[in-house]
């Protein structure tokens, strides 16, 4: 039996995955409907709150990597790449482990409430999500559908934070029919459409997880709830996440952002050539350290993030007329 080594400082740091920072690149699109809703002055209080929201919410979830790569460690294992990681190849100290998740909690938490109050409830939202994922007796993560569903509501969720900078910071209703409050939250068509195109990113990355294993005896060890799941059953996830996704974005377009309508051959062109990728054999969706790698790809969304930037900010007035006159579409 091969005796681990105990971790060191740098061990521990990687249980935080700094690298996976740049998921919370989510808030950036809220970011921007949000400041063409609101049409937020850029002054330098606005600066401090974006680099104070996003220093704050790379800290909430490193809490959550945190306890996730501890309590995964028994099921790590069995992952061709998860394996390496410090939580398995060393030694953890539980006690230093439950320290850095409760001091990077504590420290993103109080940085959330410098922002406003509806930013810190969704900042502690996050960290419940990841008790609601990791810890049992709920672990989601384990159950068939509810774990792609339970992790990819953290989009929703960083879209929110990502808005909550922007967006006017109201106090509590002065009577009971004062409903100005909910005009300052992001539409639910938006929201929906967020967390079900996450859903299809995550269910993508589980069925190429699934295939680079190839078994699925031990898929099952590493996570449970691949015992339910087969390849087919994940591909059929994935179109309905996909379809819902498309289905709620129009709605969205419609209602919300008109100019946007012209990126919708381009979102349904990204979607499909992810899903191209996903198919690959040891897929590159399995980490963003690996879709990193796909040049053409990146530099597409890179340009894809241009246009939507572009489109936010810009008014189209045909398309306005075409809405309200045209009869027969």
């Amino acid at each position: 039996m091969t005796i681990k080594q105990k971790a060191g400082l740098k061990n521990y740091i990687a249980l935080a995955r700094p690298d996976n920072w740049v998921k919370n690149i989510f808030m950036v699109p809220g970011m921007m409907f949000a400041l063409s809703v609101f049409k937020t002055p850029i002054t330098s209080h606005l600066f401090f709150k974006i680099i104070i929201g996003i220093i704050s919410t790379c800290l909430v979830a490193s809490a959550n990597y945190v306890i996730n790569e501890y309590l995964d460690a028994d099921f790590d294992k069995f992952h061709p790449l998860k394996k390496n990681r410090s939580s398995v190849v060393y030694t953890i100290n539980p006690k230093l482990v439950y320290f850095e998740y409760f001091l990077l909690g504590i420290l993103g938490l109080s940085l959330a409430y410098l922002i406003s109050y509806k930013f810190l409830i969704l900042s502690a939202l996050l960290l419940f999500m990841g008790v609601i994922y990791n810890v049992r007796p709920f672990r989601s993560k384990e159950r068939m559908f509810l774990d792609v569903l339970s992790e990819s509501v953290n989009n929703p969720i960083r879209f929110g934070l990502g808005w909550f900078i922007f967006s006017p910071a109201l106090g509590a209703p002065t009577s009971k029919w004062d409903f100005d409050w909910i005009n300052t939250f992001p539409p639910s068509s938006i929201i929906i459409a967020y967390w079900m195109g996450g859903a299809f990113l995550m269910a993508t990355k589980r069925f190429a997880e699934y295939r680079l294993i190839g078994n699925p005896e031990v898929a099952g060890q590493y996570r449970r709830s691949f015992k339910f799941y087969t390849e087919n059953s994940l591909l059929v996830s994935m179109f309905f996440y996909a379809i819902t996704c498309a289905f709620f974005m129009g709605i969205f377009l419609i209602k919300d952002r008109i100019e946007l309508l012209v990126s919708f051959p381009f979102f349904a062109l990204l979607f499909s050539w992810y899903l191209r990728i996903g198919l690959l054999n040891d897929s590159p969706v399995q980490g963003t350290e690996k879709l990193h790698t796909r040049k053409w790809f990146m530099l597409y969304l890179f340009l894809f993030t241009t246009l939507l930037c572009i489109l936010m900010f810009i008014d189209i007035p045909w398309l306005h007329w075409f809405l309200k006159n045209a009869t027969n579409y």
